[in-house]
């Protein structure tokens, strides 16, 4: 087991859990830009818990993360982090309703052979054209989300940026990128979308 120390944050990351990388620092460091003390936060796939951890590192809010994997679960769980394990939004009361939900979506298009087997594959893939999950998250998440809440989602350019954004409009979200950086082959972005 490694630990990553990134912005107060102590993070242990277990060997069977897909390791942050790039899209998990911008995502962080992006939700940190949004959240303030005494909010309610949900974060959508943890994983390791490291966007979790970094944000209650920093910030007086009260945090429940959801998590498919249960190996990540666990990891997520040992990091300090209120995780239930379930897939999106399948285990979260629709009458609860959050200020701010954190998604760094499975983005990658992924075809039928790329596929990896077990519990890995949902840490990265996206459908076919990258935006299967990314649909699914936007069309349930009002119902979980305050009135003029925020969501902080993670796109890759592979996804198609402004279809994502398209997406975001037609579900009730003025849409702004508030991250950037190019990694090898791709732009990641975080989109703030505000509930409207």
């Amino acid at each position: 087991m490694v630990t990553i120390n990134y912005r107060n944050a102590a993070v242990k990351i277990a060997e069977s859990v897909y390791e942050p990388a790039e899209d998990s620092f911008l995502l962080a460091d992006a939700a940190l830009e949004v959240c303030i003390d005494g909010m309610k936060v949900l974060e959508i796939g943890t994983g390791t818990g490291f966007v979790a951890s970094v944000v209650q590192a920093n910030r007086n809010i009260e945090l429940t993360a959801t998590e498919i994997n249960p190996h990540a679960a666990l990891c997520a769980k040992s990091n300090g982090v209120a995780v239930i394990r379930t897939d999106m939004f399948a285990g979260i009361i629709k009458e609860r309703h959050f200020d701010i939900i954190i998604f760094n979506p499975p983005y990658l298009p992924t075809s039928d052979e790329e596929k990896v087997p077990g519990w890995l594959n949902y840490a990265f893939d996206g459908g076919k054209d990258g935006r299967k999950v990314i649909i699914r998250f936007i069309e349930e998440v009002s119902s979980h989300l305050k009135e003029e809440g925020t969501i902080v989602i993670m796109i890759s350019s592979l996804t198609d940026i402004e279809e994502v954004k398209a997406l975001m409009y037609r579900h009730g979200f003025k849409t702004r990128i508030i991250a950037r950086t190019k990694c090898s082959f791709e732009e990641l972005v975080v989109i703030e979308g505000k509930f409207s």
